[in-house]
């Protein structure tokens, strides 16, 4: 039964799912559609309310293609990949290769997103390489799984803002840690369910009908050899830069966490960065990975854009609001982590990114939260983990994982569908009952 709706909906999303950027484009004319049908905005001002906000997500997508750039050198530094020829040696059969893919994707996406992306990619490549007989759509599926939790990680940019005194938020609940989001008990307990199950369920997914991998795309890009002629040469490859530069942000981090400084988006960027610095090694191995890690966020510089747009008009028409509002007025105290978990996840269709959907429901969530004797806190995951779980079926953020692997999202979508299904069973309990 679980393999025939997995071939169902693999069908169905190789039929009809476009491109993601068409996905972004077909997105922007249901909302524009839904703003003049559900609010009393005009035709001209729902057009300006998507001018007006089209570059409203300049500063938030350069820290978003940091997290991708960062987390893609620093898996791909020459100790990570180790790392991952190791684990990828662990896999004796398809299904072990699968699962285990699916896990270590999983507890990486929990650290940082980017990073969970790029290793389970990587590492999808890898066990490709290594594993006869492996349906590669499924690996690579498997591999995206796993970035199902990481709104509940260190790198959650919601519980990050919650953190951040200069957060907007702060106004509403006076600052909230990390202890209270990514830390708590109930959080950690179902990011723990679906980094244990998810690898479980895409064994089941397994099809007799296997797609196995094109030996092309498993290809890698060949390093320029190294070259040393001049002055700058040497400088370039020396590790002294490297070194002097990681010594710096290791004070530096040592002395910020001292002072009382929190884990936030721009520290985890700061992390990642020296991290992948010092792994390199020298300054031109770290630059030859980063310019292999910007041809990645293409998808991202492209189409930030269009979904800045698309929450310029749910957000001034009033239409995300209309959304949020309506769940909140169906809530109840207990009821609130639920029906906020949902909009959050149709809210996150039409904006997905995590700061984005921030600034769209945060405002309505956090004060019902309050009125109606809820946890604040526990409100604002809700709308994490809805924003992480419809990411499944919503391609923008496979984008980077499918440039790596060299698939498209139809290749993935329909596996991603079952695991939406499966998840969202799992968040719902947890945030209501835990």
């Amino acid at each position: 039964m679980l393999q025939k709706l997995t071939k169902f909906f693999v069908n169905l999303v190789q039929k009809y799912l476009p491109d993601p950027f068409l996905f972004a484009a077909i997105l922007t004319f249901i909302v524009f559609l839904g703003g003049l049908l559900l609010t009393d905005n005009t035709p001209t001002q729902m057009v300006q309310y998507w001018g007006g906000g089209f570059w409203n997500l300049l500063a938030f997508s350069m820290q978003m293609v940091l997290v991708l750039v960062t987390g893609h050198a620093l898996a791909n530094s020459p100790p990570v990949k180790k790392v991952l020829e190791g684990i990828s040696g662990l896999a004796k059969s398809p299904a072990s290769a699968i699962m285990i893919t699916c896990f270590v994707a999983a507890i990486a996406s929990w650290i940082n997103w980017g990073f969970g992306l790029v290793v389970g990619a990587l590492l999808g490549r890898e066990m490709a390489r290594r594993v006869k007989g492996v349906d590669y759509r499924l690996l690579i599926a498997a591999a995206y799984m796993g970035f199902l939790v990481w709104h509940a990680g260190l790198a959650g940019s919601i519980p990050l803002a919650l953190a951040t005194a200069t957060d907007w938020s702060n106004e509403i609940t006076g600052g909230i840690e990390v202890g209270r989001t990514i830390f708590a008990s109930y959080n950690l307990i179902i990011a723990a369910v679906l980094i244990l199950t998810l690898p479980i369920l895409c064994k089941l997914m397994m099809s007799k009908e296997v797609v196995e991998v094109d030996p092309a795309l498993l290809v890698d890009p060949v390093a320029p050899p190294v070259t040393i002629n001049t002055p700058s040469d040497k400088v370039e490859n020396s590790p002294v830069v490297s070194l002097l530069l990681s010594l710096g942000a290791l004070i530096y981090l040592v002395n910020y966490f001292r002072g009382g400084g929190t884990l936030n988006l721009n520290v985890v960027n700061f992390m990642f960065l020296f991290t992948g610095i010092l792994l390199h090694w020298t300054p031109r191995r770290y630059i030859n990975a980063l310019y292999a890690a910007v041809r990645n966020s293409g998808g991202i510089i492209l189409q930030f854009p269009l979904y800045a747009g698309i929450m310029g008009m749910m957000v001034t028409s009033g239409l995300a609001g209309i959304i949020s509002q309506w769940f909140v007025t169906i809530s109840t105290t207990a009821t609130l982590p639920f029906f906020t978990f949902i909009s959050a996840g149709i809210v996150n269709f039409f904006v997905p990114s995590g700061g984005g959907q921030w600034a769209v429901q945060g405002p309505i969530i956090l004060p019902a939260s309050i009125a109606l004797g809820a946890d604040p806190a526990r409100a604002a995951m809700a709308i994490a983990w809805g924003d992480a779980w419809t990411n499944m079926v919503q391609p923008f953020w496979a984008l980077p994982a499918l440039g790596i692997a060299g698939l498209n999202a139809k290749d993935i979508m329909g596996y991603c569908i079952m695991a939406m299904l499966f998840s969202g069973v799992i968040i719902s309990l947890g945030l209501v009952f835990l």
